[in-house]
C-alpha cells in the first residue's frame, strides 16, 4: 500500500550461518519440513525499551469486549526486562489505577499495555510464532493474534492464543463474516501434565490459502480448511494481517468462563490484590514471523 513501511528481513547465506550459531534457524513447518523459511520479521525484545520502528502503543481511546481495563502508552504496563534464560523479554503488565478516565470519560479501575504493527507490518500466509509465559490468575486475559485491515470482522482475524484465566488451556479461533463473536470455528487446548501457561510455551500458526494451521510448542493443535470456513461465511483469510499483543482484563471471554460478576465483570477479589502487589504479567521472550 502507498505510504506502508514494510519490514522485511532476508536470510542470507551468512545470516543462516549466524542463525544456526544462535540457534534461531527458521523451524520446519508441519506441513512441508524440508522447505527452508525465510524470516520476514522478528523481535528479540534484547533492546532497553520497546522498538517503535516496529510496533505502536495502543492508547486509552480504545475499548471493546466490556474489559475492564485501559490500555496506555507507559513504562509501566510495556517494558522490557532481562530474565534468565532469555536475551530479554517484553513485559505487558496490567496496574491498578482505581477512577482512572479516559478521553472518551470511561472510568476504569486498571490500566494495561496492547501493542501491534499496523502500518508498520503486515503479511500474507506464513508462520507466525511466539514464546510466551503468563501468570496463573482468575479472569485476566493476554492474547497474540492477527488481524486484517478494514471492517471487523470482513477483515478477518486469527486468534493464535488466548488465554482466560484457567492456567490447563488457551484458546484459538478464526473470525469473519458469518463466523464472528461466538464463532463455531474455535477450539481448547489443554496442556500435558505436569506444565501449562505459566511455563514458557511457543504458539504458533501456519496459514495457507487453502487452511489454518494451529501449534502449541510444535505440536498441531487444531486445523481449519477453506471449506470448513466457507460453510459459515466468505473466507476472510487472502488479505494482509497485522500483528497483536495484549494484555486485557475481565470482559466478554473471562466472564463468559468464570461467571464472576463482582468486583469487577470477569475479575475476581484475588486478582485485584495480586495486580495491586505488581504480580501478573504477561512475558514474550520473542516475535518471529516466517514466510510462506
Amino acid at each position: 500500500m502507498m505510504g506502508r513501511r514494510k519490514i522485511s528481513i532476508l536470510v542470507s547465506a551468512a545470516l543462516g550461518v549466524a542463525a544456526c550459531q544462535t540457534g534461531r534457524e527458521a523451524p520446519p513447518s508441519i506441513r512441508n519440513s524440508a522447505t527452508p523459511r525465510s524470516l520476514i520479521f522478528s523481535d528479540e525484545f534484547s533492546g532497553d525499551a520497546l522498538d517503535r520502528t516496529k510496533w505502536n502503543v495502543v492508547g486509552p481511546e480504545f475499548w471493546v469486549n466490556n474489559e475492564q481495563q485501559a490500555y496506555i502508552d507507559s513504562n509501566e504496563t510495556i517494558h522490557l526486562k532481562q530474565v534468565v534464560g532469555t536475551d530479554g523479554v517484553l513485559i505487558l503488565q496490567p496496574r491498578f489505577r482505581r477512577g482512572f478516565v479516559t478521553p472518551t470519560d470511561r472510568s476504569a479501575d486498571f490500566v494495561s499495555g496492547r501493542i501491534d504493527t499496523r502500518e508498520k507490518f503486515d503479511f500474507t500466509y506464513g508462520r507466525a510464532v511466539a514464546r510466551i509465559r503468563m501468570p496463573d490468575a482468575v479472569g485476566v486475559w493476554p492474547a497474540f493474534w492477527l488481524l486484517g485491515h478494514g471492517d471487523w470482522p470482513h477483515s478477518g482475524e486469527i486468534d493464535i492464543m488466548e488465554y482466560v484465566g484457567e492456567p490447563d488451556w488457551i484458546g484459538v479461533a478464526l473470525h469473519g463474516p458469518g463466523y464472528s463473536g461466538e464463532t463455531p470455528l474455535v477450539n481448547k487446548y489443554f496442556f500435558e501434565p505436569g506444565t501449562d501457561v505459566t511455563d514458557w510455551h511457543e504458539y504458533a500458526v501456519e496459514w495457507t490459502e487453502h487452511d489454518i494451521h494451529f501449534e502449541v510448542d510444535g505440536r498441531l493443535i487444531y486445523r481449519v480448511t477453506r471449506p470448513m470456513v466457507e460453510h459459515y461465511g466468505k473466507w476472510a483469510f487472502d488479505t494482509p494481517k497485522y500483528l497483536i499483543l495484549n494484555f486485557a482484563l475481565g470482559g466478554a471471554y473471562p466472564f463468559k468462563t468464570n461467571g464472576i460478576k463482582t468486583p469487577h465483570n470477569g475479575l475476581p477479589d484475588p486478582t485485584v490484590n495480586r495486580i495491586k502487589a505488581g504480580q501478573i504479567a504477561m512475558e514474550v521472550d520473542w516475535v518471529r514471523i516466517y514466510a510462506p
